[in-house]
């Protein structure tokens, strides 16, 4: 006859035991027993690895859309990770790319389930990456007030080189502002003056200020002035000056010529007599009258551009 031994388990068996147990049922509570959240979540793509040649010329959702169910507890955590939907273009060549969006794009915890995704498909137009130079172009409107003229207008910076898509930078041969207004302008001022892009140059450099200066001068008008009376200067015994008038072809603000009853009255012509004692032809110095509040007057040219001085008492 067999004889069986019974062998009694220790104690710490047991023990093991109970411990795997309770961990089993916190597992299951955790993972199973707690309650199911649904909720949806915005997933931002993330493009990965694009040649450094190439770029992305179109627009495309940025965010995924997706509905989630899981434990609440894991639910709520995903805000606090970084979860992406990465598209790697290592591989990429210039044209168009359909990107597929499933329940494998994303790596959620195990426990999270994907319910749904918006939208399926993600477009992409990979374009060759260029750099261009665009001149910037003010574009003004109305006239400066009457009697002034636009001498010039500078613009700061007057070109941008900008980096894109081949397609887009090549479509435009220059960059413009939003109209500057000139009507009634009687001084020279500086503006910010932004670009006025359209929706693809905008996404490239965003908005764009530019600093316009505005030159704004009194219009000159060529006027001939004569009959300008030659003064003596340094004069050390009495001269007579042949002859004592001279005839003088300027450049004269318009304004100016509007409020001013005679024209002679703008110069003044002088000839310097100092040492002469035999009669002598001496240069005539002719210089526009500053007056304020208008630009200056320009001297053109003047006749004659000598006179004769002589001595009161070589005079026969």
């Amino acid at each position: 006859m067999k004889k069986f031994t019974l062998i009694k388990n220790k104690p710490e068996n047991w023990l093991l035991k109970a411990i795997s147990i309770c961990l089993a049922i916190m597992l299951w509570y955790f993972v199973v027993g707690e309650d199911q959240l649904d909720i949806t979540i915005q997933v931002p793509i993330e493009v990965i690895n694009i040649p450094r040649d190439l770029t992305i010329s179109n627009q495309f959702k940025k965010e995924i859309e997706v509905s989630v169910r899981g434990p609440r507890s894991m639910v709520l955590d995903l805000k606090n990770r970084d979860i992406s939907r990465p598209v790697n273009l290592s591989n990429a060549k210039p044209g168009t790319i359909v990107i597929k969006n499933d329940e494998d794009s994303i790596s959620f915890p195990k426990g999270i389930s994907v319910q749904r995704l918006q939208p399926k498909n993600i477009t992409l137009l990979l374009d060759q990456l260029i750099q261009k130079n665009f001149p910037i172009d003010p574009v003004t409107q109305g006239e400066p007030a009457r009697g002034y003229v636009l001498q010039k207008l500078y613009l700061d910076p007057d070109h941008l080189a900008i980096s894109g898509p081949k397609n887009i930078l090549e479509r435009d041969l220059a960059l413009k502002t939003y109209v500057i207004d000139l009507d009634g302008l009687d001084h020279s001022t500086t503006l910010q003056v932004h670009l006025n892009l359209d929706p693809d140059f905008l996404d490239l450099i965003g908005e764009t200020v530019v600093t316009a200066k505005l030159d704004v001068r009194e219009k000159l008008v060529d006027r001939k002035v004569v009959n300008i009376p030659v003064n003596v200067r340094e004069a050390n015994l009495p001269v007579t000056v042949q002859p004592d008038s001279i005839t003088v072809e300027a450049r004269i603000p318009e304004n100016l010529i509007k409020d001013t009853p005679e024209l002679v009255m703008l110069f003044r012509a002088s000839v310097s007599v100092n040492g002469i004692n035999t009669p002598t032809h001496k240069p005539v110095v002719v210089n526009g009258v500053s007056v304020p509040g208008h630009d200056p007057i320009q001297v053109l040219s003047m006749k004659p551009e000598n006179v004769l001085i002589t001595p009161v008492e070589n005079v026969q």
